[in-house]
């Protein structure tokens, strides 16, 4: 028997029980709960909950206001500026001298604090990114009296854009519609927390995740990932696993580490050696090839089957470890190779071998108060994507690295997480101790996030490359090097350099929007990164004509493109009063972040709708934000629709379009955004047609020099040979025109290809009695088995142009069925964007803002709280066009 199986059968004799804490294994105790709370001069004394921050327990305590109210963003600004410190006593819970080391573990401060214990400066903390563990074995105590001494945000980046003075770093402040504070490039802290264009100004200070006491002896182990490859040269899945340990003992510790997936009969052991110090150990875990491995895969693509897995740590030293996890298989490629009859490179991601069209959106922080964000906030809003037939989410770099809750959710419904760096929309200084603030953060959170299958990619920043690229801050050109330079040494050779090291599973680019394998040649900041040859875009367009595709770029990856929208009336009303429901109150004023943002949406709206005139103050309101929502979903729909069309076609060297990911997913708080979900939850129209734009299966038209164009856009795996039905309504009448059914229509898959032509005229002609204004076209696709593709709509002109447009009498009947809500719709006439909204009550509807052209629709409602056939029925308003006046 050789020494290290000899070593085993000791060790599992005298392991004891299985798990972490068996016999001699550390001792954890979490101190979260009830602090005291002070602010800086002592005036102010409360309980406050850890996790947390100042706002919330003000809030709690009823010593503040909803922080949302009306205009409490403003008022409320004494606190970012005050100093506060989050203090506590605590008995030790286990006996001292019987460890060698115990530590004091932050998972997260938010953000400049210093930390002490019995009167003992631990260290100091400057980073909300980073975990903070300070060894207190010298000096804790039966009884301790631990502190946290905050200092405001906003002084604190004040004062380091104060001290930088070889040059200056833009942007100083945000734009004054923000009502924000300055100088947030100069702190690792969530950067929208200093206000967006989007949200308010709220610079928490606490301790926003869990804080601990950690007691061991010989090892602990920190960090543990793992992450998949395939090797194709042996036609195998391999498991790479990374555990990373503190090691107090003086001399090398040996031991064995099993790892077992009883489903793949897998099972493995490996003779390893712990060095003193921070030691790691990685294992190369091959899969067994007679097992079929299922791999994980995106929504709508595939099951996202994970495997069970045990790792066992056995040490000479002492105590066994057992380490439960899931293993995922799945591979990502970020393809950017030429295009044949183009210039330029293609930028889509393949997965497990297969190209996938990424369909979604981009994710803000789902509060300004990250400890009010629960697992069934996050479960319902990414719950909502996957629901709107998205595949992916890009974590946007001005907010925060998510809850682990918000990956596991991501693995097991299938999104992808583009996954942004926290740098957005500035230049960021380079000094010494940012840097090393940074790699601290950086190499954290890759350890912290590699094992997650839902992650597929790495980016640097949020729009620094084109900030650099377009100057956006005015930058005399004599001195753009050193900017240039600052950029390349903290994204390139520090942050990309990290990711490298720590992660060889997925890809990493260096900026969003960026040009790729072209931004690399130029030096990292190219000349144009908005090329539509190369990488991704960014791309928003307010004057312009919605309607009018033309307008866009046809680009290799659209990965921010977006219009603003009011969120509901009953959204509004939980943080205003009745004063400020108008357009244009104070509140509506101030609640607009974005310059011009109230005016733009109005100009939008214009161009296809008669804006609201009724002379009911109450009334124009609701219009008005009906409007907007009308016109968002109507404007979104248009633009991503075309990214669709242009998977499988170049036009003029421009297309292979492979990505559309619209701005933005989700709210931070009640207030005109780019949103489709209102702050709570609820579906704006967007959503609903979302879920439509995103279909697996859809036809889409559009309109070019007079002809109509029908192309069969497909995500599913096969082609289908299906059945195009067209038909022509008459605004004045619920029976069609005339139908057209093209029978044998082959739709490939995972492509998007022309099914049908015809010029408008002629297809009118053909339609007796039928002009532009007069009449709507209506189109699906049907296959066997019940394969049908959402119905789409083409307008032939402006609503606010149409004839023959009648006021319509909708009626609603509600019954219950099982734990859903069934609403049979009636009309007596064609109703534009039919809206049906329940108010307060939490749920969302089958299918909504639909162009109802029958005399009755069945709509389901799924509601996420309890509530009641006669709830509904009271809370229930039903809205199409034709009801604004």
């Amino acid at each position: 028997m050789g020494r290290a199986a000899l070593l085993l059968l000791l060790l599992v004799a005298t392991a004891g029980r299985a798990g972490v804490s068996a016999a001699g294994g550390p001792e954890v105790h979490s101190l979260r709960g009830s602090w005291r709370l002070r602010n800086g001069n002592g005036s102010v004394v409360l309980r406050g909950e850890v996790p947390g921050c100042v706002h919330t327990a003000l809030h709690r305590r009823g010593l503040i206001q909803d922080p949302y109210y009306r205009f409490n963003d403003v008022m409320y600004r004494w606190i970012s500026l005050d100093n506060w410190t989050y203090s506590r006593t605590f008995k030790t819970p286990f006996d001292i001298k019987k460890w060698q080391k115990v530590n004091l573990v932050f998972e997260g401060v938010d953000t400049v604090a210093q930390i002490l214990i019995n009167n003992i400066t631990l260290g100091r903390t400057d980073n909300m990114f980073n975990r903070y563990s300070f060894d207190i074995t010298s000096v804790i105590k039966e009884v301790n009296f631990v502190e946290v001494r905050f200092l405001s945000a906003v002084s604190y980046a004040a004062e380091q854009s104060r001290c930088h003075k070889a040059y200056s770093i833009p942007p100083a402040c945000p734009p004054p519609v923000q009502k924000g504070e300055c100088h947030a490039n100069f702190i690792r802290k969530e950067q929208c927390s200093f206000s967006w264009d989007w949200g308010p100004s709220f610079p928490t200070q606490g301790i926003w995740k869990d804080v601990r006491i950690e007691a061991y002896n010989h090892y602990h182990l920190i960090y543990f990932s793992l992450t998949s490859f395939f090797v194709k040269s042996a036609q195998q899945w391999s498991l790479e696993i990374e555990s990373i340990f503190d090691v107090v003992s003086s001399k090398p510790i040996a031991g064995l580490v099993t790892v077992n997936i009883p489903k793949l009969q897998t099972q493995q052991t490996f003779g390893v050696k712990l060095q003193p110090g921070e030691g790691s150990i990685v294992l190369l875990v091959n899969i067994n090839k007679s097992s079929a491995v299922e791999a994980w895969w995106p929504n709508g693509h595939g099951k996202q089957t994970g495997y069970n897995m045990t790792t066992t740590f056995i040490m000479e030293a002492g105590y066994q470890i057992e380490k439960y996890s899931k293993a995922y298989f799945r591979t990502v490629e970020l393809v950017q190779e030429p295009i044949p009859g183009s210039p330029g490179l293609s930028f889509y991601f393949k997965i497990n071998g297969r190209p996938i069209f990424i369909k979604g959106s981009n994710w803000i922080p789902a509060d300004s108060f990250q400890d009010r964000v629960t697992y069934d906030t996050l479960w319902l809003l990414l719950k909502s994507a996957a629901d709107a037939n998205m595949n992916a989410l890009r974590v946007w770099g001005g907010g925060v690295y998510e809850q682990d809750e918000f990956y596991n959710i991501c693995d097991e419904i299938g999104i992808m997480i583009w996954q942004d760096f926290m740098f957005a929309c500035a230049l960021y200084p380079t000094d010494q101790n940012y840097l090393e603030s940074v790699r601290a953060e950086v190499s954290h959170q890759v350890r912290r996030l590699k094992s997650h299958p839902s992650i597929i990619l790495w980016s640097g920043n949020n729009e620094n490359e084109a900030a650099i690229a377009s100057n956006w801050f005015s930058i005399p050109y004599a001195d753009r090097e050193v900017y240039i330079k600052d950029y390349v040494l903290l994204y390139v050779k520090n942050i990309r350099e990290i990711v490298l090291a720590e992660d060889k599973s997925r890809p990493f680019i260096a900026s969003s929007p960026t040009n790729g394998l072209e931004s690399v040649k130029e030096g990292w900041v190219s000349q144009n990164p908005y090329d539509t040859h190369y990488g991704d875009t960014h791309f928003y367009d307010y004057n312009n004509d919605c309607w009018n595709w033309t307008v866009y770029p046809k680009t290799r990856f659209a990965s921010e493109y977006g219009f603003q929208s009011w969120p509901s009336f009953s959204t509004i009303e939980k943080v205003s009063s009745t004063e400020d429901w108008s357009y244009t109150s104070n509140f509506s004023l101030h609640r607009q972040h974005h310059e011009n943002g109230n005016d733009q949406m109005l100009q939008q709206i214009g161009h296809h709708f008669k804006l609201p005139q009724s002379t009911d103050p109450i009334k124009k309101f609701k219009d008005t934000i009906y409007l907007t929502q009308v016109m968002q979903a109507q404007c979104i729909k248009t633009e991503t629709e075309f990214y669709r069309f242009s998977q499988s076609e170049i036009i003029k060297g421009e297309g292979h379009t492979m990505g559309a990911l619209y701005w933005q997913l989700n709210d931070i708080w009640q207030a005109p955004s780019w949103a489709s979900l209102e702050y709570g939850g609820k579906w704006k129209l967007l959503h609903y047609f979302a879920q439509n734009f995103f279909a697996p299966l859809l036809p889409v038209a559009y309109e070019d020099k007079g002809v109509l164009y029908i192309y069969g856009v497909s995500d599913l795996h096969a082609d289908r040979k299906l059945t195009l039905r067209v038909i022509v309504h008459a605004w004045s009448s619920l029976e069609p025109v005339c139908t057209l059914a093209k029978d044998g229509v082959t739709v490939k898959a995972q492509s998007a290809v022309l099914i049908y032509m015809e010029s408008i005229n002629n297809l009118l002609e053909r339609c007796r009695n039928c002009t532009r204004k007069s009449c709507v076209i209506t189109f699906c696709l049907v296959g066997e088995g019940g394969l049908q593709s959402p119905t789409n709509h083409h307008f032939l002109s402006s609503l606010k142009d149409a004839v023959g447009l009648e006021k319509t009498h909708l009626s609603a009947s509600v019954s219950q069925r099982d734990d859903v809500y069934v609403f049979v719709l009636q009309t007596t006439a064609i109703a534009p964007f039919v809206s049906l909204d329940v108010g307060h009550i939490k749920g969302r509807f089958s299918d909504n803002g639909f162009l109802m052209t029958e005399k009755k629709k069945v709509v389901v409602f799924y509601p996420w709280e309890p509530t009641s056939v006669e709830d509904l029925e009271e809370s229930l308003t039903l809205t199409s066009l034709v009801d604004v006046v």
